[in-house]
């Protein structure tokens, strides 16, 4: 980056000195609100959470109650990578504390922070005996995993689920288990070394380096290292003078000159924080994206697609979409009904699965020729909340199947489909997945949930997007976007009026199973759900 911040500051070794003492401070200090006034108002961006908190933590799970916008264009590709940010900087010079600071301030939920420490390489034998000594220098560039660092950091900027080593710093090893991260806008990756490998710099969007007094970091240091990772107080002092000390002189320090902007004083320097809030604040917005308006008008006079299954129109499979949509209809005979067509759904889904030959024998001793799945296993996955009222069928005729959940709602100030919250089983990639969602007019919420899985590795042509009815628009975006997904329903209307609707329509599915009111100018599709 040339010219990263428009703010001014000392230039030094080709960066930014933000918050120095000296002849930059007055000039910093204009920036600064007057006394009294509070922060200058800021243009949120639709990602930013409102007046609620960020979060909602419950017993058993976190929703976040400000969703992700669309990071994908109407052809169901990324068209901006996640804004990425370089900490580096001395051991214990608070780039962890600095991190999440700006991911405090910067009052978006969709924000990644990634530890270089969670990348140190599987040590072997000897090199596990040589760290119980204190011998083993964890300081040095060869320390870390840089092609695993690289791979993760390329897949979580274009959108991608990715799995995190989890490092034990008693052990000096990895656990078993890894972390799941996904979901990022902004992501922080920090570390000693964040900025020693040239294939990493070019990842990086904003480097920032954390400049913090030797004398400050060796108090942290032997405070962090007997208190939290067991060690004694002469071991540390012994690995900080023959390693820690040397890897800063020769590794470290020398990389402040690739960097954006230097911080001095670590976490104490507010001002160099709220500049770069704002910067990635900007960033953010440039980053928006239109979808729903984008799918009203893309590829919508072609033919129905090849990949649209729609379940034979029999005089029963009639019969009950007569009933159900009827605003006539009681709640008890439109669940009642409901359930027999997503029944009926699920079962014809079903025989698009790979089956292969089979044979058994009878209980007469016969062999007989079967067929028998193909897969490795299936797993149901519903965007709340209308969808989660077809998981009863689908457990019905696929037993021990897995359920996943997805919640999208309309953010009603920009029209646009938000990603809330996710549970999705682990190994997903490996199985053929069934998308529940009960109607889908403009498909937005169709298409987030299959950028969603297609994001966390499950093949394209291994998802099965099943609705009880849908619009065109729908099927057309999903289609094109999506060309390899299998869309499967038991009807299709023609239009979608000004409201997203579907004409004519079956009215707001999750307000007429569930008894709830209709939620004024919301879509078919995407319902404010009910989390209670």
């Amino acid at each position: 980056m040339s010219s990263p911040l428009a703010y001014p500051g000392i230039r030094i070794s080709g960066c930014w000195t933000l918050g120095a003492e000296g002849s930059n401070a007055g000039s910093l200090d204009r920036l600064l609100p007057p006394v009294g006034t509070g922060r200058s108002p800021r243009k949120r961006t639709t990602s930013q959470c409102k007046s609620e908190p960020p979060l909602l933590r419950t017993s058993k799970r976190t929703i976040y109650t400000a969703g992700r916008p669309p990071w994908y264009n109407e052809h169901g590709t990324q068209s901006k990578e996640a804004f990425a940010i370089g900490l580096g900087g001395g051991s214990a010079s608070g780039k962890t504390t600095v991190a999440r600071m700006i991911i405090e301030a910067l009052d978006v939920p969709w924000v990644v922070l990634l530890s270089m420490d969670s990348f140190y390489k599987v040590l072997t034998q000897q090199q596990q005996e040589q760290a119980a000594c204190n011998n083993f220098n964890f300081d040095h560039p060869d320390a870390f995993d840089f092609d695993l660092i690289i791979s993760t950091l390329k897949k979580l900027k274009q959108g991608r689920s990715v799995q995190i080593p989890i490092y034990d710093f008693t052990t000096h090893s990895r656990k078993k288990d890894w972390k799941t991260l996904y979901g990022a806008n902004v992501i922080i990756f920090e570390g000693i070394m964040a900025f020693a490998d040239k294939t990493l710099l070019e990842l990086l969007d904003m480097k920032i380096f954390v400049d913090t007094d030797s004398d400050i970091r060796l108090v942290r240091r032997l405070r962090r290292d007997i208190s939290e990772r067991g060690r004694d107080i002469e071991g540390v002092i012994k690995q900080y003078n023959k390693f820690v000390k040397p890897a800063f002189e020769q590794y470290i320090q020398p990389t402040m000159r690739l960097a954006d902007i230097v911080v001095p004083r670590g976490s104490g320097n507010t001002v160099a924080i709220d500049l770069i809030v704002q910067h990635v604040h900007s960033q953010l917005e440039e980053r928006e994206l239109s979808v729903r308006a984008a799918l009203a008008s893309a590829h919508q006079c072609h033919p129905l697609p090849q990949t649209l299954s729609v379940l034979k129109s029999t005089p029963q499979v009639r019969g009950m979409h007569t009933i159900i949509r009827d605003k006539e209809t009681s709640r008890d005979e439109f669940i009642f009904y409901s359930k027999r067509l997503m029944r009926l759904l699920i079962e014809h889904a079903l025989s698009f699965l790979p089956f292969q030959d089979c044979t058994v024998q009878t209980p007469q001793g016969q062999d007989y020729v079967g067929k028998c799945y193909a897969g490795k296993q299936i797993t149901g996955v519903s965007i709340l909340r209308a969808g989660e009222t077809m998981e009863p069928a689908l457990r019905a005729v696929c037993k021990d199947v897995r359920i996943g959940t997805i919640l999208i709602q309309t953010n009603q100030l920009t029209g646009e489909p938000e990603l809330h919250y996710l549970r999705l089983p682990k190994d997903i990639s490996d199985d053929h997945v069934i998308l529940m969602d009960c109607t889908v007019s403009t498909g937005a919420a169709a298409m987030m949930a299959v950028r969603v899985l297609l994001d966390h590795d499950v093949p394209e042509d291994k998802i099965f997007l099943l609705s009880l009815l849908m619009a065109e628009m729908g099927v057309h975006s999903v289609a094109y976007a999506f060309p390899r997904v299998r869309i499967i329903t038991t009807a299709v209307d023609k239009r979608v009026n000004d409201l997203f609707r579907i004409i004519p329509g079956i009215g707001n599915f999750g307000d007429r199973y569930f008894g709830t009111d209709a939620v004024p100018d919301g879509s078919d599709e995407e319902e404010t759900a009910s989390m209670g």
